[in-house]
Formats: C-alpha cells, sequence, structure tokens
C-alpha cells in the first residue's frame, strides 16, 4: 500500500501550479499507484479567514465518492486568528478531518506562542496529528513578497518539547537536520514522522541510525514539487539499507499509525 502524507489542491499566489484539483492530483496518484494522500488547502496559507479553504477543501472532496475514498483532509487552522477553536471543532467533527496544518511563518507568530501550544494541545486531546512544513518553496526564486527564510528542522523544536506527548508530522525537509542530543532525543520519543519530499531525505543509513525507521513516511509536496522524488528516495534503497518490511513502513505502515488507519 501507498500512501502520500504531503499533497495539496489549491493555488500558489507566485507560481503557476498543474494537478492541483482533486481530479488531476487522482490522477497523479492512479499514475504512480497511491492509493491515498493526505491533502490540504494551499489557499489556507493565503485566505485571511482560513476556514474558508478548509470549506473548499470538504466541499471539493464530497463532490466525489472516490475522492472521499482517496484523500485524506487536513485543516489549515491559524490560531491568532479570532474563531480558530471553532474552526478546529467544526473541521474535526463535523468536517471529519484527519490532522490540521500550521503555517506560523506566513500566518505571522512564533511556534511555541501560547494560542499554538493551546491548539496543539486540543488535537492531542482529539488524537489527530499537527502538520509543519519547513519549506513551501525555493525561496531563491521565489517573489520578493514571499518569505526570505526557510526553516531547518531544529525550528520545530520549541513546540515539540512544550507538548512533547502530541502527533506531528514534518515535511519538505529541505535544509539542516541536525540536532543536539538533547532535541534528538526529544525527537526519538515524540510521536512523529518526518515525509520523504524534502531534498536532505537521502543517506538512509545515517537517517535510520539517528531517527530510527519509524520516522519516515513518504511524501510527495505534490503539486509543487515533482510527484516521483519522494517515492524514488525510498524505492532505490538497496537490500543493505532497508529490508522490504522497512519500505512497507515508508510506504504507508508509519503514516497508517500516526493517523491511527
Amino acid at each position: 500500500m501507498l500512501i502520500d502524507s504531503n499533497a495539496y489542491i489549491g493555488h500558489w499566489p507566485f507560481l503557476r501550479l498543474t494537478h492541483n484539483t482533486p481530479e488531476t492530483l487522482l490522477g497523479r496518484m492512479k499514475e504512480f499507484g497511491t492509493d491515498a494522500s493526505v491533502i490540504s488547502n494551499l489557499n489556507g496559507i493565503f485566505y485571511k479567514n482560513t476556514q474558508h479553504a478548509n470549506e473548499e477543501l470538504w466541499e471539493a472532496i464530497r463532490s466525489k465518492k472516490i475522492y472521499t475514498d482517496r484523500f485524506i483532509p487536513f485543516a489549515v487552522i491559524n490560531p491568532v486568528y479570532g474563531g480558530w477553536r471553532d474552526d478546529l471543532e467544526q473541521c474535526t467533527t463535523r468536517m471529519g478531518m484527519k490532522g490540521v496544518r500550521l503555517y506560523p511563518q506566513y500566518h505571522g507568530y512564533e511556534i511555541a506562542t501560547p494560542s499554538c501550544v493551546e491548539l496543539v494541545k486540543r488535537c492531542r486531546d482529539k488524537g489527530v496529528p499537527v502538520a509543519f512544513c519547513l519549506r513551501m518553496v525555493d525561496s531563491r526564486t521565489s517573489s520578493w513578497m514571499d518569505l526570505d527564510k526557510e526553516w531547518t528542522l531544529k525550528d520545530i523544536v520549541p513546540i515539540v518539547k512544550a507538548v512533547p506527548d502530541a502527533k506531528y508530522l514534518v515535511v519538505n525537509v529541505a535544509n539542516s537536520m541536525a540536532l543536539n542530543t538533547e532535541d534528538m532525543d526529544l525527537f526519538r520519543k515524540a510521536d512523529l514522522l518526518i515525509d520523504s519530499s524534502g531534498r536532505n531525505i537521502t543517506n538512509w543509513v545515517d537517517l535510520f541510525k539517528s531517527f530510527g525507521t519509524g520516522k519516515f513516511c513518504f511524501g510527495t509536496h505534490a503539486p509543487i514539487l515533482d510527484y516521483f522524488s519522494g517515492l524514488l528516495r525510498i524505492e532505490s534503497l538497496r537490500p543493505t539499507e532497508a529490508d522490504e518490511k522497512t519500505k512497507e513502513q515508508l510506504r504507508s505502515g508509519n503514516i497508517k499509525k500516526l493517523l491511527g488507519i
């Protein structure tokens, strides 16, 4: 089984995207043999009211039964926007969304600000994971209106320290994964996954030694990145690097455990 942990529908203001609708994304999934995808709506990063993007996603998935069978929706929540508590409740109950994506850089707050910590604790209590993306697009080629600072893995440390018993998904790790001994121990103990879409997910032997095989999963960051690289990083593993059981963990086993499916 193959589950993509990191995909989107919607638009990016500074980049022309293709395969960014439910229909075209599903076409890519069929092309590469992906059984299900965790998806969110890119529009939620830029709408003042992120709930409008969540409603768009919910309506799109409900429009065809095959979408409800193949897509696993994550809500975009902004914890410094009024009404976010109601938004979270609506998304996780009425809409049945299976996780939350947070964008502190785009929505203008520190990752360990009290409202963000409260949101993550509420997600913990609901048993749903919280996803953070370390890089949406390459800042070297982005618009001057976009972010000029990309995150590294250590930028996630403050929220994991604040709520160590929550579930976390960290995607598109394109920069440094260096952590000190204390923080590495924190990550090993956390219920946390890192997807395979980031350019730094290459030396699997060292990654498995540092984090363990249970800390990684397949992800594409589609349609912003190409669909195949995240999968190729897993399928190209040599038998000396990963046996078939480990590969199956990466393809779907680890993300299924995180999502409780």
